[in-house]
């Protein structure tokens, strides 16, 4: 039989990915990041993140080309306000 997987949070999903804490805020609002709400705290499974970012073929259409110049910086979320899943 095999183990179960384990719930890891924000910063195990963003060193799993390499990417930055506020990557996964962003993706998870507005491109249907696979996160469950426990409280008032976000949990993961690897598996269901690994199987997000496959399907998505690494599409990241936020982005701009390498030759275009990104506009201004999204204002920072502050880490302790609730979100709300939608």
């Amino acid at each position: 039989m095999a183990p179960e997987e384990s719930w890891v949070g924000v910063e195990d999903v963003a060193a799993h990915l390499r990417v930055a804490k506020e990557s996964i805020y962003r993706w998870i609002d507005s491109k249907g990041f696979p996160a469950h709400r426990v409280g008032r705290l976000l949990r993961f499974k690897l598996s269901e993140v690994d199987e997000w970012v496959q399907a998505r073929g690494g599409d990241d259409s936020g982005s701009p080309a390498p030759t275009e110049k990104a506009g201004p910086k999204a204002p920072r979320r502050e880490p302790h306000k609730k979100r709300r899943k939608r």
